[in-house]
């Protein structure tokens, strides 16, 4: 069900608790036909936290209208204390833990306080007898009272939310329906007064309105100013200055999540594109077409809306007509855009595109068809960035000059925005209609920084360090557990060759330096670079004694990477290490190439590189994550990694299948069963604590995830004996967020160090949460980490799981710092997406006890 407000055509979702309930004894009825419209009286409110005056005049909540009867004092009094007693049951119970260990530190956030001087929002349902189907005329009908609910509403067709209480419960009003002149009986009952804290999905309804009031243009989920972009001419691109906006509800109170956004448009339209495609491949230009458009955004620059396009439309153009829905008349498309919008269309013989609007459902829960929309490429302009794109380094660097922002161009921002919203009256009229109002700062927060971790090598161990890097220490020290590289294979075509041979000896010389010892490897020369030439020689060649078969590319190839991945995990089960030419042929580069390439093969073929003290015993540790595989059913792979060690140094690894409509949890049974009998092979005992960290986990899902996947991972340990209940903690870890989080310094706000924890103000007021931030970044605002915590029966110490999280951002072997996410997470991830982009297969189990993905 979606509240839509009226006039602006945009819908939200509706509060889950938004429910038709029966509330106290009903009051006499109001009853009334429609005649004009009458302007209710403007609702004056008092300053933020004092309650809201008794209303007077007609529709108002504190007298009655003239002519009316007024309820019964008892009435009206039963009445009160239902709807208090609602508002306190609607409080879920606060959950917080908060850590104490770690040197304070002063911090900003993102958030600004929201204040409501009203008490709440008055929920009403509206019935319409006889019934009525159409929305639009339900919303008509519905306005044709506004002097008795006022001008100021939220409503979807059934449900309506007021900022003020109407006089009586039951308010009945009729309208005549226009079509056939029938007379409409409209009830309007109220059904409870929603408190501040769970009106978030209306209060973000009236910040998307305010978007509106001050011209924000909505391309995707977030609102843009059309007006001010930013030209990247040399790239044909533009982009556009944006805000993100969300009403949460934190420990700290109502707040208002703000951010700076941005959009990058491109400059070229469609038709522009598909002539560029033609003249590439004149002959099967159609279906590349297809391959490139369908499924794209585009922005329609005379209307500023974005549209998905569906489908083309080879047989129709511009110059063919339509049956105008107005008028019934015959017109051209050429005709309508230069009436509609002054449009002249060039080309008279493009295809149209075609963009499928979503069904939509009455309040009844039909579905109502919707009609399809025809677009014309040469208004259209392309949205986003493709791959190709995103892989040129000079163009990613260029837009990053616009996109990247400090943590003081961020708060100026935010500043930027409250100003607009306080010196637009319509903007500032529509906060004051539902008593809202917010701070001019964003809120403070006082947050800790954890102690620096010890990074342990074989022969010694050396300071994680302020920016929490250790490259320099990962190659000069010597790795903890090191695999002698003596029976491996190079493949590579004849142009490389010279390239190959200094590889190779760089190879003989750096990896003993990190413990390493480094055998010549056997070299295959292949006649040409064709997929089909590296299968048969790597067929040819692999054989139980290979340890590891390096390929190097003279190009990247999708195709190519994924058949020969493909072989080497699943049909002959062998580590593999895949190197493009160019990357081996820069000199200056190639000791620091060839030291990472050595490191990785190293735990590729299970070496371990660098450990840190986890204090914890019999301890398990594993990362789950999701990848949505669209080409092949539209199915779902889960990556799961599990510790084997104590030092949390040692991985086993398995991936699940999840079709369309099965639980993702009957494949992680089969994984977890499978993690702890190999815990127990390599440790002979079993783990006494687990923990879960849990990625690809969206809001919608913690209550699934925290209820009926964990009980079900349960189960998994009644396998192994009915006295064997090891304690489990399952953390999703959430890194798509809008949450920001600044170090106040004397002079400005800065990125936050490594290590920085906040456990409050800003964290769920009913979850186990906090944020961290681990990584440390030169450029642009650090990224936090949300942690929620959807169950814990170890009962450990807020400060040991922050700490246990932390130390994992350290554990992940192919980069010698910190990461955003636990190590384990980032393992299933690269796991996960290994198996749904390249291999589309269950890796062999051969080689489940090593890193082979990375």
């Amino acid at each position: 069900m979606q509240a839509l407000l009226q006039g602006r055509g945009r819908s939200m979702p509706l509060p889950q608790q938004a429910q038709q309930l029966p509330v106290g004894q009903a009051s006499p009825q109001q009853t009334r036909q429609s005649p004009g419209a009458q302007a209710s009286p403007q609702k004056q409110h008092p300053p933020a936290g004092q309650p809201s005056p008794p209303r007077a005049g007609p529709g108002s909540a504190g007298q009655p209208s003239p002519g009316q009867p007024s309820p019964g004092h008892s009435s009206t009094q039963q009445l009160e204390g239902r709807f208090a007693r609602m508002a306190t049951e609607d409080r879920r119970p606060t959950v917080s833990n908060v850590g104490k260990d770690g040197k304070a530190v002063a911090l900003s956030g993102n958030y600004i306080r929201i204040r409501c001087a009203n008490p709440g929002v008055y929920q009403y349902h509206v019935d319409y007898r006889p019934m009525v189907d159409s929305k639009n005329m339900r919303f008509k009908m519905l306005n044709e009272h506004r002097d008795v609910i006022g001008q100021v509403k939220a409503f979807d067709g059934s449900i309506l939310y007021l900022p003020i209480r109407l006089p009586d419960q039951e308010t009945v009003v009729i309208s005549k329906r226009i079509t056939d002149g029938v007379d409409i009986t409209l009830t309007i009952r109220l059904t409870r007064v929603v408190p501040p804290e769970s009106c978030l999905m209306v209060y973000n309804i009236i910040f998307r309105r305010i978007m509106y009031i001050l011209q924000m243009v909505q391309v995707g989920r977030y609102f843009y100013n059309p007006k001010t972009p930013s030209a990247v001419p040399q790239h044909k691109l533009e982009v556009w200055p944006g805000y993100i906006t969300s009403v949460c509800e934190n420990e700290g109170g109502l707040m208002l999540l703000a951010d700076a956004s941005h959009r990058v448009l491109r400059t070229q339209t469609v038709l522009e594109l598909m002539q560029q495609i033609v003249q590439r491949n004149s002959s099967g230009f159609q279906d590349e077409c297809v391959k490139k458009l369908v499924g794209t955004v585009v922005l329609t620059r005379y209307n500023n809306k974005t549209y998905r396009i569906d489908d083309i439309i080879w047989d129709k153009s511009p110059a063919h007509s339509f049956p105008c829905k107005n008028t019934g008349e015959s017109i051209t498309f050429q005709e309508y855009y230069k009436k509609a919008y002054n449009k002249n269309i060039q080309d008279d013989q493009q295809p149209l595109l075609l963009h499928r609007q979503k069904k939509k459902r009455t309040p009844q829960g039909m579905e109502q068809q919707c009609e399809n929309i025809c677009l014309i490429p040469e208004l259209c302009y392309m949205t986003g960035l493709t791959d190709e794109l995103r892989s040129d380094f000079r163009v990613m660097k260029d837009i990053a000059t616009h996109t990247r922002v400090s943590p003081a161009q961020r708060k100026l921002t935010m500043g930027k925005f409250v100003n607009s919203v306080n010196s637009s009256p319509e903007a500032s009229q529509e906060l004051a209609n539902w008593g809202l109002s917010f701070d001019n700062d964003t809120i403070d927060i006082e947050g800790r920084q954890v102690q620096e971790e010890k990074i342990i090598f074989r022969d010694g161990h050396v300071m994680a360090g302020p920016q929490a890097d250790w490259g320099r220490d990962a190659t000069r020290k010597t790795v903890i557990t090191a695999v002698d590289l003596k029976n491996w294979i190079v493949l590579y075509t004849k142009r490389d060759s010279a390239a190959v041979q200094e590889y190779i000896s760089m190879m003989l010389k750096c990896c003993p330096q990190m413990g390493i010892q480094c055998n010549n490897p056997t070299r295959y020369e292949l006649r040409d670079d064709r997929t089909e030439t590296y299968i048969k020689s790597l067929r040819d060649n692999i054989n139980p004694t290979v340890q590891m078969v390096v390929i190097i590319f003279p190009t990247s190839r999708d195709d190519r990477y994924s058949a020969v991945k493909k072989l080497c995990c699943v049909e002959c089960p062998v580590p593999s290490q895949v190197i493009i030419a160019k990357t081996i042929k820069d000199q200056k580069k190639l000791r620091s190439v060839t030291q990472k390439v050595g490191l990785q093969i190293n735990v590729k073929l299970g070496g371990e590189l660098w450990a840190l003290s986890i204090p914890m015993s019999n301890l398990m540790v594993v990362g789950i994550d999701v990848y949505h595989d669209a080409t092949r059913g539209k199915r779902s792979i889960a990556g799961f990694v599990s510790s084997t060690n104590k030092e949390c140094t040692r991985w086993y690894s398995r991936v699940c299948f999840q079709l369309p409509g099965q639980e993702l949890i009957d494949g992680l049974k089969i994984c977890m069963t499978s993690a702890i009998r190999k815990y127990h092979e390599v440790n002979h005992t079993f783990p006494e604590k687990v923990v879960v960290f849990r990625d690809g986990v969206g809001d919608g899902q913690l209550s699934i995830v925290g209820g009926h996947e964990v009980e079900q991972l349960k189960q998994c340990f009644r396998q192994f004996g009915d006295n064997y209940n090891p304690t489990m903690t399952v953390v999703v870890v959430q890194k798509r967020i809008n949450a920001r989080i600044f170090l106040k310094t004397n002079r400005d706000l800065e990125n936050p160090p490594p290590g920085t924890v906040v456990d409050h103000t800003i964290t769920r007021r009913e979850w186990y949460d906090f944020y961290l931030v681990s990584q440390h970044v030169r450029q642009g605002t650090v990224s936090p980490t949300h942690y929620i915590v959807v169950h814990d029966s170890s009962n450990m110490r807020p400060d040991h799981l922050q700490r246990l999280s932390y130390k994992m951002t350290h554990l992940y072997y192919n980069w010698p710092g910190t990461v955003r996410v636990p190590a384990p997470c980032q393992y299933a991830h690269k796991l996960a997406y290994l198996v749904g982009q390249n291999i589309h297969k269950e890796p062999s189990t051969e080689l489940s006890d090593r890193l082979f993905f990375l």
